[in-house]
């Protein structure tokens, strides 16, 4: 579909804003050394996995309310608090280092996450559908997905630097000027309320509770919370398509997203010296760039291409996992730009399906049914990793993919 001339510099600035936003979110230095924060301020193995769990359990309660709230009220307003909400909490951490101040830290950071999910992809293919320029959405969140792997190279890159000229507290002093950067950033996006939309078959109208006089719901235009959540819940329930594209994001995305923490234990498994890790790891992050950037391309896919796709991310997966040399990285590299490309896909599959207007909704829903998912990933890849070691759990642990592969050959994805 070609997008009016007129348009085109609307669908620019929505790419240029979207990409900036993208970018500073993940220029955190904080990233790479928060866990020796923790460490340094005396917290142990025990406390400091308390905290990721808190944050984990964090981001699944507020996923669905915070797509809710974008949905009802507005989803750009979400996208301007959620790196305030982070910049608040990385402030804590550096300011008054301690278990309760890092605790709430990751309860701020949870839900400025929670906030973020759902609203960006819901405000973004709003806005393309509105410019009659939705064919665009695939490019825009691939581009979106390699914006946010280059922002968090980028904090790789400086966080040792502005360390040494002024530790932690230059650290996150630099990590809360991103996230205001990035809230101003957000402030940029346009954005336009969805226009009411055909009942489902067996609901009631958009806006209306079942059995009321006209005039008595809320107004299409500005559902409330309660009928937000309503809304999404329906679509969902009510349409086997767009249920199969919310399991199919969490089957997509939770597998490889867990892994993605474990790389670093890998590639020590590797022999490779404490110095080298680094440069494995990025070639794990030029592979997520680059899947990011195929995302047009992958749009051609059919159903049996797409489970190709995935059945060869597990295997370079296994593969180079298994070869237990670093030369294993550059089929890791390969493995996980398939699936950054199959996770956008999922994403763009999703958008496509969702007919009504509570699409932040139904894309918290994915985003909570993926959180889930690598909460139970985390504690079944510790209990495989310690009896068989990282290189046959990560070989064992992306079998799952080929049950999703035979899923979409069936047609029911």
């Amino acid at each position: 579909m070609l997008v009016a001339p007129a348009r085109v510099p609307a669908t620019r600035r929505l790419a240029a804003t979207l990409y900036g936003y993208a970018f500073l979110t993940d220029l955190v230095l904080l990233y790479p050394l928060y866990v020796l924060l923790f460490a340094d301020t005396g917290l142990s193995v025990g406390q400091i996995s308390s905290l990721f769990v808190l944050w984990a359990v964090a981001g699944i309660v507020l996923e669905v309310p915070s797509g809710v709230w974008a949905d009802a009220v507005s989803r750009r307003l979400l996208l301007c608090l959620a790196p305030l909400l982070a910049a608040g909490g990385f402030a804590l951490w550096v300011l008054l280092p301690s278990y309760a101040a890092f605790a709430v830290g990751f309860l701020l950071w949870g839900a400025g996450g929670a906030l973020r999910s759902g609203a960006l992809e819901a405000l973004v293919f709003t806005e393309l559908e509105r410019l009659d320029a939705t064919d665009r959405y695939a490019r825009l969140i691939g581009r979106t997905r390699t914006a946010e792997v280059l922002g968090a190279v980028g904090s790789g890159v400086l966080a040792g630097p502005v360390f040494a000229l002024g530790g932690y507290l230059a650290v996150g002093a630099a990590s809360v000027a991103t996230c205001l950067l990035a809230a101003a950033v957000a402030a940029r996006f346009p954005e336009h309320r969805p226009s009411p939309v055909a009942p489902l078959p067996g609901a009631a109208p958009d806006g209306a509770r079942a059995g009321a006089a006209p005039g008595e719901g809320p107004d299409d235009d500005e559902p409330g919370w309660l009928d937000s959540l309503r809304r999404g819940l329906g679509e969902v329930r009510a349409d086997r398509r767009v249920r199969a594209a919310v399991l199919l994001v969490a089957a997509v995305t939770a597998i490889w997203g867990g892994l993605d923490e474990y790389t670093g234990l890998l590639a020590a498994d590797t022999g490779m010296a404490e110095v080298g890790v680094p440069l494995l790891l990025l070639l794990v992050w030029v592979g997520m760039t680059v899947g990011g950037l195929l995302a047009p391309l992958g749009e051609r896919l059919s159903h049996r291409g797409y489970a190709g796709l995935l059945v060869f991310a597990a295997g370079a997966t296994a593969a180079g996992a298994l070869l237990r040399h670093p030369a294993g990285f550059l089929l890791l590299a390969a493995a996980f730009a398939a699936f950054q490309l199959a996770t956008v896909l999922a994403d763009v599959r999703l958008q496509a399906r969702i007919s009504g207007s509570a699409r932040a909704t139904v894309t918290s829903m994915a985003g909570m049914a993926t959180d889930l998912t690598v909460v139970a990933f985390y504690g079944g890849y510790g209990l495989l990793a310690g009896a068989v070691g990282n290189p046959a759990a990560f070989a064992v642990a992306v079998l799952p993919y080929l049950l999703v592969a035979l899923w979409l050959l069936t047609g029911r994805a």
